[in-house]
């Protein structure tokens, strides 16, 4: 079988290289314009969960991954300059481009010869392929050219957000709320390596506003969020990679491929960054892919079958993602709420947690949680 996969992002590097090992004869071929070093943000994180479901289906690369990932075992919260920490839920970081790096390496060595700067502005350059992945992230070419096709929707959440990094060190992935004179701001931000941490500002669109953030420059834009998120920052700067204020886009597709074609990763859906599965579940989706078409002989029954297999799965963590979305379009108004009282509101916006789990999860944060729910109601102790 001849393949091509379009995109280099971990999702299409994943694909390649887990299909040329198992499948030494192929014809893999991987296009990616952008060149070998060249990526946007910082850094991406993976829970406990995914990294062991993934060492489940592929324990080299997380063996491979692993040593160059920073750990936690649990988040923290400040509100308005008062702190808590919910304990048991870990997180493991890397850089982005770190991780490219070593997908990279393991395509090679699988070998496969990836093409970057290498854009694909047309499918026909791609006849004579029997199987075309399209793992090209959010503007998907293959997407956008059948949208019909593949029952594509796009939408767009409110708040504004801005991916930043920073040399500051954060011992956990934590989460800063601010309320100036002009309106509430939240950082999300976690280190990715000893000396540097991803530093993701988000505000709701009458801040955004209030700012004037649509008439200012990256520059402009960057300093305000240093004076904003000042005592956080401790005095490191703020570091820019592309930047620029956007609206997070919900990607989904009804039907996961037509013809010889079909979606991975962003091309195919988003989630959410609040809860940090992007990446995953464009590796996931690798995974998957690979499975399918080792499970059918005839490609139609085989794409068919990735989607079946695949999809519900991917529908509840995506329900996840926008009931996650939904809290933080409303963080300003849960921030009037007491520090515990919040920090129980933010562990269980998605819905997948309860205080049953809590308790066996976090049970340092519950009994906090418990003692001031006990001062609150006037309850002996």
């Amino acid at each position: 079988m001849r393949i091509a996969v379009i995109g280099g992002g971990p999702g299409g590097l994943y694909f390649a290289q887990l299909w040329k090992r198992r499948h030494p004869d192929a014809q893999v071929d991987l296009f990616e314009q952008n060149p070998a070093g060249a990526t946007w943000g910082f850094g991406v994180v993976f829970s406990e969960q995914a990294l062991e479901f993934l060492r489940a289906d592929d324990p080299d690369t997380v063996d491979a991954i692993a040593p160059h990932m920073q750990s936690w075992s649990n988040i923290t919260l400040d509100l308005r300059g008062e702190t808590t920490e919910i304990d048991g839920v870990g997180f493991s970081s890397i850089g982005r481009l770190e991780l490219l790096k070593l997908l990279q390496q393991r395509v090679q060595a699988a070998g496969v010869a990836p093409r970057y700067d290498t854009a694909i502005t047309s499918l026909e350059q791609l006849a004579g392929y029997d199987l075309i992945v399209a793992a090209d992230g959010l503007n998907s070419l293959v997407r956008r050219a059948f949208e019909g096709d593949f029952g594509t929707s796009v939408s767009y959440s409110a708040n504004k957000f801005a991916w930043y990094g920073t040399s500051k060190r954060f011992e956990t992935l934590s989460q800063t709320f601010v309320e100036t004179e002009l309106g509430a701001f939240n950082a999300h931000h976690y280190r990715y390596a000893p000396d540097m941490s991803t530093f993701l500002v988000e505000c709701d669109r009458a801040t955004w506003q209030a700012y004037g953030f649509a008439e200012r420059t990256v520059e402009e834009s960057k300093a305000i969020c240093e004076r904003v998120f000042a005592s956080t920052l401790d005095g490191h700067p703020l570091k820019s990679n592309k930047s620029v204020w956007r609206n997070f886009p919900w990607v989904w597709n009804e039907h996961w491929w037509f013809k010889n074609m079909v979606l991975l990763g962003d091309a195919l859906h988003s989630a959410h960054f609040s809860i940090g599965s992007g990446t995953r579940l464009a590796i996931e989706d690798a995974i998957a892919l690979v499975k399918a078409l080792e499970a059918e002989r005839e490609l139609s029954a085989a794409l068919a079958r990735y989607q079946v297999a695949r999809k519900p799965v991917v529908q509840k963590l995506v329900a996840a993602a926008r009931a996650s979305a939904a809290w933080y379009e409303k963080f300003p108004e849960h921030m009037k709420l007491g520090l515990m009282d919040f920090a129980m509101s933010y562990i269980t916006r998605s819905g997948r947690i309860d205080e049953a789990r809590l308790r066996a999860m976090s049970p340092a944060f519950m009994a906090r949680y418990e003692g001031s729910r006990d001062v609150r109601s006037g309850a002996e102790p």
